[in-house]
């Protein structure tokens, strides 16, 4: 599991593919790497992925062809920054909200509206069907970041972003129409899935 708090950005620094599995590699910050071992997992830009190689500052993991699918790497090039966060222990806080790593779509940036105050930006959620699980206020993961959504239209929603925010992530450097990562609250995806399913009994029933 996962805070959505950004502990560092790394740089992709190998992408290669040997039959149906990707290698893919980042050149890493020293506080990722502390006390990291082979098998631990780690969210690259909200994607839970497993540590497979560790050779100095550079971390190496495999991407199945459903990762690729699901996820914004199938555009990733070397060179770009990922968010990077470990997952956490039992023992530690939560600052943002709970995040499993599991993406359920991707978005594309339709604007970036700056101000000297925040930036907001507008997303449009590929998978269209998943619109139903995001709410105004509601928590959603951006790349891995916990932000919370600021408005919804259609198919699109926004989300703002402090300075702090984009001074720690790799959102600072997104242009429009490029992809991000999207994972919805399990929360709010189960209530939903939970009334649908009660609300077709019920009209069943009449």
């Amino acid at each position: 599991m996962f805070t959505g708090i950004i502990q560092g950005i790394g740089t992709v620094s190998l992408l290669e593919k040997k039959n149906s599995i990707y290698t893919y590699s980042i050149l890493s910050p020293k506080n990722i790497l502390l006390d990291l071992s082979i098998g631990d997992s780690v969210s690259n830009n909200g994607c839970c992925l497993t540590v497979s190689k560790i050779k100095k500052n550079e971390i190496t993991f495999d991407l199945i062809q459903e990762t690729i699918k699901l996820t914004s790497f199938k555009k990733t090039k070397i060179g770009d920054d990922i968010n990077l966060e470990k997952s956490i222990s039992l023992s530690q806080g939560l600052s943002g909200h709970l995040m499993s790593g599991h993406i359920a779509c991707t978005g594309t940036i339709l604007t970036n509206d700056i101000n000297e105050y925040n930036r907001k930006m507008y997303i449009n959620i590929d998978n269209k069907s998943k619109i139903k699980y995001i709410f105004y206020k509601g928590y959603i993961g951006i790349d891995g970041i916990s932000l919370t959504v600021s408005g919804i239209k259609n198919f699109c929603f926004c989300v703002d972003l402090i300075p702090e925010t984009l001074k720690r992530t790799n959102l600072k450097n997104k242009k429009i129409g490029d992809l991000v990562n999207i994972e919805i609250d399990s929360n709010t995806q189960a209530i939903v899935n939970t009334v649908e399913k009660q609300l077709k009994k019920y009209r069943k029933l009449m």
